[in-house]
């Protein structure tokens, strides 16, 4: 595998001190503390995993830059929860929606950034090749990860109750989770379309 082209040294401590701003910020007197936890759980785990691995295992610039932006879309809505973000609100007037769709942006999001590093991931690490499997499989990757993630917010309502309701954000639709899902696999079709040639040449294969 040809020498990655990832984030400088500047550019990644950029990229910890927006996150780390925004998640203090959404952390102040959040609408539900559980909520909030629960969201932003991710984030707290996935940075120290990304440090601990930048220098054996470098990622490309732009998953770098793109699991910064997930970050930032899970702590607002951890923030605010998702059913009740202001951008949400904004949206819903704007185009005469009858919901607050920002857990749309969130599951598109689940599908388009680890679209990229399921991506990354297989290219790097095992003999498949740029091509229809490695598109499939990218897809299917994301889907898995969508379904278990409704396990996550299922076994949440099960254990928590009425308190999992702001986690869940099914806003009264009862196909919320078919939705969810659907746009996870949107996101992961989307990613590969419209960013696989960047994401090749920081790779090294072109």
């Amino acid at each position: 595998m040809p020498t990655v082209t990832s984030v400088s040294p500047r550019e990644g401590a950029f990229l910890i001190a927006a996150v780390g701003l925004v998640l203090l910020w959404s952390g102040w007197a959040p609408h539900d503390r559980l909520t909030w936890f629960m969201e932003i759980a991710w984030v707290l785990a996935a940075i120290p995993l990304l440090l601990a691995t930048r220098t054996r295992f470098p990622l490309t610039r732009v998953l770098y830059w793109l699991i910064a932006i997930h970050c930032v879309i899970l702590i607002y809505g951890g923030k605010y929860t998702y059913a009740l973000t202001p951008l949400g609100d904004l949206w819903r007037e704007w185009f005469g929606l009858v919901r607050n769709n920002y857990d749309r942006l969130g599951h598109l999001a689940q599908g388009f950034i680890p679209a990229i590093l399921a991506r990354e991931l297989l290219l790097r690490r095992t003999p498949l090749l740029r091509g229809g499997w490695l598109f499939y499989l990218v897809c299917a990757a994301c889907l898995s990860f969508s379904a278990f993630f409704e396990f996550i917010e299922w076994w949440a309502a099960l254990i928590m109750g009425g308190s999992a309701d702001a986690y869940l954000a099914t806003q009264g639709d009862i196909w919320d989770t078919q939705w969810d899902m659907f746009c996870a696999l949107c996101g992961a079709i989307l990613a590969q379309l419209m960013l696989a040639r960047v994401h090749d040449r920081q790779l090294g294969l072109r």
